[in-house]
């Protein structure tokens, strides 16, 4: 459509770019606050590559509005939409199948948590956990993922039977967390840490909408669930059930 046609006003585009970048801002302002402050009053020191600090800052802002636009446009519609065709579809196999398979598969896209697992390869490497060399490195890291991957698709999986069948979710996340206690005692050493770190790594960037979504849609379709009380929770299992599996994958490995 050319912008001469009368009939096309860029007003209203224009007015949401700047709130979302408003809004960017606004978000990101506390954390420039904090850094400014230490930077020039505790530590009395201007801030080093003052040009490629305000240049990444301006990228962050961007970037930030057209990641939460995308998720308002994309991710949390399809996550929605599909949950409820699956839910009028009436079939609790592909349901199931469906929230394991997008827990499982968010998981693995997980940037942060292949940056995690990656890392967490290379320290067991060099303090001679596991064997040197680029092929015990990928090894372990992928083996954590996977360990990872495979419990928040459990997790997702359990909290849609919670929802279908109403089951209370302080029980649910009661029980997961004694049970975290349990394992946190017998489970190696080296291994707790980055368990209870994997906990937090799922639940990032791409996980939260769609499984987020998922909740609220199911929960939206199904006669006598409130969205509100029912669709949230997911991500309580997708931060609890990881830290089982990677404490029991480190009594497979370390043991």
């Amino acid at each position: 459509m050319s912008l001469e046609n009368p009939s096309f006003n860029i007003a209203p585009y224009l007015a949401i770019i700047f709130k979302k970048l408003r809004d960017a801002v606004t978000d990101l302002l506390p954390i420039v606050v904090v850094i400014a402050f230490f930077q020039l009053i505790v530590l009395r020191q201007p801030l080093p590559q003052l040009g490629e600090v305000l240049f990444g800052a301006l990228l962050v802002v961007m970037g930030l509005s057209l990641f939460v636009q995308g998720l308002e446009m994309g991710l949390f519609p399809i996550g929605e939409a599909m949950a409820q065709a699956l839910a009028r579809k009436g079939s609790l196999f592909w349901l199931l199948t469906f929230s394991f398979a997008l827990g499982f598969a968010t998981t693995v896209a997980e940037p942060a948590l292949i940056a995690v697992a990656r890392e967490a390869a290379e320290i067991a490497s060099q303090g001679g956990l596991i064997a040197s060399g680029e092929k015990a490195i990928r090894s372990y890291a992928l083996g954590l993922r996977m360990s990872v991957a495979i419990s928040v698709g459990l997790a997702i999986l359990i909290g849609v039977l919670r929802i279908i069948r109403g089951w209370p979710i302080h029980y649910l996340i009661i029980g997961g967390y004694v049970l975290v206690m349990l394992m946190t005692i017998i489970a190696p050493e080296e291994i707790v840490g980055i368990a209870y770190d994997a906990g937090g790594v799922t639940t990032s960037t791409v996980t939260v909408p769609l499984v987020a979504a998922l909740g609220v849609g199911l929960a939206s379709i199904i006669k006598g669930r409130n969205p509100l009380v029912d669709g949230f929770g997911l991500i309580a299992f997708a931060s609890l059930l990881p830290m089982i599996f990677v404490m029991g994958y480190g009594l497979l490995i370390f043991s």
